[in-house]
């Protein structure tokens, strides 16, 4: 009985999230903000990829967001 109810608990709190399209995380205070979903299914989806895979795409990454951060602080001076 009381994993029935975890259960239906769960159930009510994965609802809410999406109703506020939110993470659970998000949702019970676990994180402090709130990850955009589209981000988080990118991630997903190179989680299911090969390493090599994985290390080309991130390693492409890191060079994107260095260069937004490089351009933001030349922006700013």
């Amino acid at each position: 009985m009381k994993e029935k109810k975890q259960h239906l608990l769960i159930d009510i709190a994965i609802r809410l999230a999406d109703a506020l399209n939110v993470s659970l995380d998000y949702l019970v205070g676990k994180i402090d903000i709130e990850l955009e979903k589209n981000l988080v299914e990118k991630i997903i989806t190179i989680q299911k990829l090969s390493q090599e895979d994985k290390y080309c795409l991130m390693y492409s990454i890191d060079g994107l967001i260095q260069h937004a951060l490089n351009r933001k602080i030349y922006v700013n001076k």
